[in-house]
């Protein structure tokens, strides 16, 4: 089956080929302006049906040879009149063969979307991470998304992100639905939406998944972007394959670059290729004139299959590593990498991954699952295309192992690696969640995560803390389930005065023991043992209270601040209420 872009290119070649069907009958010579020929034939070559198709009438476009004819060979010109006349006539009907099929194909798509593709209508309600109890205002947003198998509908995870309300709207319908959101993937910027209502499915389709798309590939991107209510249909052709820093989930996965306008509320719509989906519309190139990005089938299959096998997202595996190129020369002599070995270096391991039990700092990797990797990190790809090889890493499924080549002191090794989802140290998102708080004594405390460095404002590198901001982007967390707990502030009391500096430190001890996280934290705090509890904060600072005084003091601060409790939901055991951890 033709492809959309091959209309197009039948047009342009049959404007080439076709000769000129009048001609001068008396001295053969061309017309005026026959190069340029005037407004109106021009505007009747490329005059748009109401159907949207380009209608082509051959008297408007008229190719002419440069050389005169004389009126002594009349007899051999009309023979080559005929033959020429013949030549324009299977032209012609080649090329509108070639367009019917490449315009029945790109109808056909855009049918098939039409019954596919649906609006989507959020309601969103972000918490406030310097007052963790509460959330901010309300807001509205707008969104698309298309049917799949399974009676499920796909969408961006920003779309959805923080939602309190969401409903969808099919093209050319008045009534709006009620969605539940099924599993959502902030990494990849995917989410899955379900419809209990069986009316909404009547005479709807699911779109199919395709393949990666060559460069130079036509896809057609179909969605609800601002500036109008109505569906939208934008073509553009692939540019650029690689991954790519996905902006809502900030991690590095496959993506597709198209020079189609992708704007605020195509988020979520498909792109199509044929009559399959080559992508799904995520995000644009601020800055930049119709540069937008598309997430790739390998990353929504990978997707999708974690929902179906688990039930719910399970993230994409990392193999905990910072490495770095081998390009320089003298780097590769003093690390033994004889001629014709390429690998990139070890700098740092995550100790919670299980790399750490078998790789060593300055090791050289070599190859991953028996794929060469290039001093430069990357990878072979399609046809002479590179990409790096994160991609490989991040399409295994969690648990799987892999087979690692390293050179280690000018010997080759080969280990047995399992890949998993690893978290940092500090979050760098914390979507369709409430933040985790404890106050006590009007001390509260907090897990530090970027979306609390946000609240500084969007120039929050250089205006948060900078001791947080450094330590939240370099260190490693030690042991699994570990946060960095920080005193975000002070609940001005009689019972804390003097401590109010004190606040955006990081709190290492409790009672001499050291915090592994906020839970930790509070099991410390509320196991009361002693006369006095101490704090052992950043930078050698101390906080000492007396535990009955701060115990009293806790329930006269939160009656004066309105806090409902002293904890958050997600602190609180299974077998307890909220109840039984008030503080008096």
């Amino acid at each position: 089956m033709l492809k959309i872009r091959s209309a197009a290119a039948a047009r342009a070649a049959a404007r080439r080929l076709r000769p000129s069907a009048s001609r001068s009958s008396n001295t053969g010579t061309p017309l005026n302006n026959s190069i340029h020929p005037p407004l109106a034939s021009r505007a009747k070559a490329h005059f748009i049906n109401r159907s949207g198709a380009r209608d082509f009438v051959s008297s408007s476009i008229r190719l002419f040879s440069t050389c005169s004819i004389s009126n002594s060979s009349a007899s051999v010109d009309n023979a080559d009149a005929d033959s020429e006349a013949d030549a324009a006539a299977a032209a012609e009907a080649a090329y509108l063969s070639m367009r019917n099929a490449a315009m029945d194909d790109a109808f056909h798509a855009i049918e098939l979307a039409l019954d596919s593709v649906v609006k989507i209508f959020t309601v969103a309600s972000s918490p406030s991470y310097f007052l963790p109890w509460q959330n901010k205002s309300q807001r509205e947003s707008m969104g698309s998304g298309f049917v799949i198998s399974g009676r499920r509908i796909l969408t961006n995870a920003h779309v959805v992100a923080d939602h309190t309300f969401v409903l969808v709207r099919k093209h050319g319908s008045p009534a709006k639905y009620r969605a539940l959101v099924q599993a959502v993937g902030h990494e990849c910027d995917l989410a899955i939406l379900m419809v209990e209502s069986e009316e909404f499915w009547e005479g709807v389709n699911c779109l199919e998944l395709g393949d990666v798309p060559f460069l130079q590939e036509s896809v057609a991107v179909v969605g609800y972007p601002q500036g109008g209510d109505n569906i939208s249909v934008t073509k553009g052709v692939v540019s650029r394959v690689e991954p790519t820093q996905y902006v809502h989930g900030a991690t590095q996965l496959l993506a597709i670059q198209i020079d189609a306008a992708i704007n605020p509320g195509n988020s979520g719509g498909p792109a199509i290729m044929g009559d399959k989906v080559a992508g799904v519309a995520f995000q644009n190139l601020s800055n930049a004139e119709n540069i937008g990005y598309i997430i790739p089938v390998p990353v929504i299959k990978r997707f999708i299959e974690g929902v179906e096998e688990t039930g719910d997202y399970v993230g994409f595996c990392s193999m905990g590593l910072s490495c770095q190129a081998t390009e320089n020369a003298q780097l590769r002599e003093h690390f033994k990498m004889r001629p014709g070995i390429t690998g990139v270096l070890v700098n740092r391991i995550n100790p919670i991954s299980d790399a750490y039990r078998v790789l060593k700092k300055d090791d050289i990797i070599l190859s991953f699952d028996g794929v060469p990797i290039a001093n430069d990190g990357s990878v072979s790809f399609r046809n002479r295309e590179r990409i790096t090889f994160d991609h490989l890493v991040s399409m295994k499924k969690p648990d799987d192992t892999a087979q690692v080549k390293v050179l280690r002191d000018g010997e080759e090794h080969e280990f047995t690696v399992a890949l998993r989802p690893l978290q940092p140290l500090v979050p760098v998102h914390q979507f369709d969640q409430l933040p985790s708080y404890f106050i006590f004594a009007g001390l509260v405390f907090v897990p530090l995560t970027q979306p609390y460095l946000h609240e500084y404002g969007e120039d929050w590198y250089n205006t948060s803390p900078r001791r947080l901001c450094e330590r939240a982007l370099k260190e490693l967390p030690q042991k699994d389930g570990q946060q960095f707990v920080i005193l975000s502030q002070v609940l001005v009391d009689d019972i804390n005065t003097g401590y109010e500096r004190l606040a955006e430190f990081q709190v290492k001890k409790v009672n001499g023991i050291e915090v592994d996280n906020l839970k930790h934290l509070r099991q410390l705090v509320e196991d009361g043992s002693s006369e006095n509890i101490r704090f052992d904060l950043d930078d050698e600072r101390v906080i000492v209270l007396n535990y009955e005084k701060a115990r009293i003091a806790t329930s006269r601060i939160l009656n004066r601040h309105r806090i409902p409790s002293a904890t958050s939901a997600d602190l609180i055991d299974d077998h307890q209420t909220v109840s039984d951890i008030q503080l008096p």
